[in-house]
């Protein structure tokens, strides 16, 4: 049971690690015990919005998880779904319906794929050195690694593609008129890009933290009662013997939350202090939906923005939150280091209780 259809089951599906809207059943990113990491970002096409029910971006990011043991697998996986399912259905919790299309980023130890699609139609390009970000448009132009059977003809009998001369996905594909929240997506994806591109070579963990707290830029969210919901770092060593270790906050505006590392390993303790709630009777569940609205807020979440407002109210003590916060992420990180550098080989039992014990610890902060 996704978030609106039921599909057929797989035989064996892999143990997945989600950061998620807490009303639907998929994703907005995640991992899976293969080292497969994938995420999504909404974008509006050409091609029609679907008014029914179908699958969300986001179950099909959990799907890929679940059912793929690599990248390029788990891009196989989403495509087929897509093409027989279709995508559509309301991506918000609320009445009216906010409905779009979806790019995928796709990582495993050895390779990483940007997906794009428009309907059921997709394009799928192989990155294969450097670095490649995606944000609220269509990005792949003519470097194309795989795509949709009928893509160029679905763009040349529509009239947006001559059929001559070269092919580009994002030109044939993209919307003249972009809706505000894609032109305003436009520099933040040059930003990123940018902010990649000068650490180029050199990218670590602590990169990427920094560049998912960019303010500049757009890529950290903080205005207008709206902040980035949930952040994601992950490590994917090439070297199969060792751990990929994923970072989470699993609390908005990471300029201000702390990333804590996530390893698979056998008998993970749960952490229910980043699990949402459940209801009875969920307004999301029930016909027609959203009709009603409930606090999903799980507990850690809570404390964090009771922590937030203490920041904002109070300067000094918010500034010495911040810092002793900043050093418990110091502290995984070193953590991960010492592991993925073999200086230090911790128990399984270390590692199962690592992600619980970093919630706990930033819990008793607040």
């Amino acid at each position: 049971q996704c978030t609106y259809l039921q599909i057929e089951q797989a035989q064996r599906t892999h143990a997945v690690v989600l950061s998620r809207p807490a009303w639907l059943w998929g994703a907005e990113m995640g991992a899976n015990d293969c080292g497969v990491c994938v995420g999504n970002e909404g974008v509006w096409s050409r091609e029609p919005l679907g008014e029914g029910e179908a699958l969300l971006g986001m179950d099909l990011v959990r799907l890929g998880l679940e059912r793929g043991s690599s990248a390029r697998e788990a891009l196989e996986v989403i495509t087929a779904l897509l093409e027989r399912h279709g995508q559509g259905g309301n991506c918000k919790e609320q009445p009216e319906p906010f409905v779009y299309h979806n790019t995928f980023l796709l990582a495993d130890r050895t390779e990483a794929w940007v997906l794009e699609t428009a309907g059921r139609y997709w394009a799928a390009q192989r990155v294969s050195e450097g670095s490649r970000n995606i944000s609220n448009q269509l990005s792949i132009g003519s470097d194309i690694t795989a795509e949709h059977p009928e893509l160029r003809e679905r763009a040349r009998s529509q009239g947006w593609w001559s059929g001559d001369g070269e092919f580009s996905f994002a030109r044939a594909f993209s919307l003249e008129q972009q809706p505000p929240r894609m032109e305003a997506a436009k520099a933040r994806f040059q930003a990123g890009k940018e902010l990649l591109r000068q650490h180029a070579g050199h990218i670590t963990a602590e990169t990427l933290m920094s560049i998912m707290r960019d303010k500049a830029s757009g890529i950290c969210v903080d205005t207008e009662g709206f902040r980035t919901a949930g952040s994601m770092v992950s490590v994917l060593p090439r070297d199969p013997a060792l751990p990929c270790v994923h970072f989470f906050t699993a609390t908005p505006d990471p300029s201000r939350s702390v990333f804590k590392p996530f390893v698979f390993v056998a008998g993970i303790k749960p952490v229910p202090q980043v699990r949402s709630p459940t209801f009875l009777q969920d307004p999301a569940r029930q016909i027609p939906r959203f009709q009603s609205s409930v606090d999903r807020r799980h507990k850690l979440y809570r404390r964090h923005q009771a922590a937030l407002e203490l920041m904002e109210q109070d300067r000094e003590r918010g500034q010495q939150l911040l810092e002793t916060l900043q050093e418990l992420e110091k502290q995984g990180l070193e953590g991960m280091r010492e592991l993925l550098e073999g200086t230090v080989t911790p128990c399984p039992e270390e590692l199962a209780d690592l992600f619980f014990d970093c919630v706990e610890a930033e819990m008793k902060f607040y």
